[in-house]
């Protein structure tokens, strides 16, 4: 009898009413309360990596969820954040949880105006979105007190997972040879790269240049000086523009030397300002077989607003120097840079010029066969001149025939190779001693004839440099086109 009581109480006891409190404790109460702890920003206390989520806090049910929704709106509206765009959003269970979020926020340098601009920040957890993420983020190099602009700028981010997704554009950005230690300014300058996907834009814009020429160890330094290129559809923006450089007569090998410097001319907009500048070259009397010469050595000028400088210019040109418009295309065909050079700086040569009893017209011709005349330093301009009045003892009419002997150092090239002709008692002509390479003018030098003079090599996009008077070209001095263009380009 006794063991059939113990039988049926056990039965009783695993059929007991599960909504009794003794059975399920949680129906004490109408909700319960996770476990939480003090709010913190230190990132130790938190695991450095975990997948987010937009909610934690208590679990409730409709009504009470219902309550909670109205209280955290009320409160929103109280300091002036507009919560219509979070209706769909599942909000935090507890105002006070909501209070911490925007608390939080506001210590990083974000305002209400920020937060009303992109209002789903507020659906993201402190624990367990924003400081993984924030965290991750001044690991790679943000700067902490640099974090707010950085979410103000791109406050997607908050969303993303710091393994899944944060991780893998580093890594790429890292593979591309860009430095450690500019990681965070690449990103400060173009925070979107975080969301690109790597198979997407950023790995086909990569390959389309380096396709073209570009090597692929320049491209980390590329992206350092203007990651936008990264976000660019290679179809309606990269490829349109290199066809259109190329179909100029610009070589690709030069191209791609002028990307690897210039990366920024990839944000240049073909429609808008590179076929409008350079048809605006060719109004201005520029030829049309010395666009890629221009271009190479002065790549800018396919984004400056050019008709206005080259207005501007010519205008000056030709009330001050006395250069007419034709005169004034050679000039930028020959030093296209003159097109941003202020007008106070060129008057400076031209003066010192006229100081030392050049004609105004002189001077003009001296322009026109030498531009960078009016990029030169007075003071060094006086040097030579002094050199060449008091040591060489010259006719000023050498320097009008050859007015580039200003633009060679007097220390490095005109005082040694002058010093070298006398030794040898040579007497010759500016330029055949000044206009030629250290090996040609050994050759010059110890040559059992002096040869013809020339006004040095002329560029032709056509095919190989041609000399006048049929000169011999040595083979280090055989170059081609593209080897000529380049050197323009890297010392510029």
């Amino acid at each position: 009898m006794t063991s059939i009581i113990r039988r049926n109480q056990s039965f009783k006891t695993i059929f007991r009413n599960p909504k009794d409190p003794l059975f399920n404790p949680i129906y004490k109460t109408p909700y319960r309360v996770l476990n939480q702890k003090p709010f913190s920003t230190h990132s130790s206390k938190f695991p450095e990596y975990e997948m987010p989520t937009v909610t934690w806090g208590v679990v409730q049910g409709r009504k009470e969820k219902l309550v909670s929704r109205v209280i955290i709106s009320d409160y929103l509206k109280t300091i002036g954040i507009i919560p219509h765009e979070l209706e769909e959003l599942e909000l935090p269970s507890t105002v006070e949880v909501m209070r911490e979020r925007v608390e939080f926020l506001q210590k990083i340098g974000l305002t209400v105006d920020d937060m009303n601009e992109y209002p789903l920040m507020l659906g993201c957890s402190v624990r367990k979105n924003i400081i993984p993420v924030l965290t991750y983020l001044e690991k790679i190099g943000l700067q902490r007190s640099k974090l707010g602009e950085f979410i103000k700028i791109y406050p997607q981010c908050l969303h993303t997972s710091v393994v899944v997704e944060l991780v893998p554009v580093i890594k790429f950005l890292r593979g591309l040879d860009v430095e450690k230690q500019d990681i965070g300014y690449v990103l400060m300058k173009y925070p979107e790269l975080l969301g690109f996907k790597l198979e997407g834009t950023m790995s086909t814009s990569v390959a389309y240049l380096v396709s073209i020429g570009v090597n692929p160890r320049d491209v980390g330094p590329m992206v350092t000086q203007y990651p936008y290129f990264l976000g660019m559809r290679v179809g309606t923006t990269i490829k349109p523009l290199v066809d259109y450089l190329v179909s100029l007569g610009l070589p690709k090998k030069i191209l791609a030397r002028m990307l690897e410097k210039r990366a920024y001319l990839l944000g240049y907009d073909l429609e808008e300002t590179v076929k409008p500048n350079v048809n605006c070259l060719l109004s201005f009397g520029l030829r049309k077989d010395t666009l890629p010469s221009v271009i190479a050595q002065f790549p800018q000028i396919l984004g400056l607003p050019l008709k206005a400088k080259l207005s501007s210019q010519q205008y000056f040109f030709n009330l001050k120097l006395k250069i007419d418009p034709d005169g004034f295309a050679r000039v930028i065909e020959k030093m296209p840079q003159i097109v941003s050079l202020h007008q106070h700086v060129i008057m400076k040569p031209v003066e010192f010029l006229v100081g030392r009893g050049f004609s105004t017209a002189d001077v003009a011709k001296m322009i026109v066969k030498c531009p960078q005349l009016v990029a030169l330093q007075v003071g060094l301009m006086k040097n030579s001149y002094y050199f060449f009045k008091s040591d060489m003892g010259r006719p000023m009419e050498e320097l009008l025939d050859f007015p580039d002997y200003f633009t060679y150092s007097l220390e490095s090239r005109i005082k040694p190779r002058y010093q070298r002709l006398q030794n040898k008692g040579i007497r010759c002509s500016l330029g055949w001693f000044l206009n030629c390479s250290d090996q040609r003018f050994e050759e010059r030098l110890y040559g059992d004839f002096i040869e013809p003079e020339s006004s040095g090599p002329s560029f032709c996009m056509g095919g190989k440099l041609e000399l006048p008077s049929n000169e011999i070209v040595s083979e280090e001095e055989d170059d081609s086109e593209d080897e000529t263009l380049y050197r323009r380009t890297v010392s510029l």
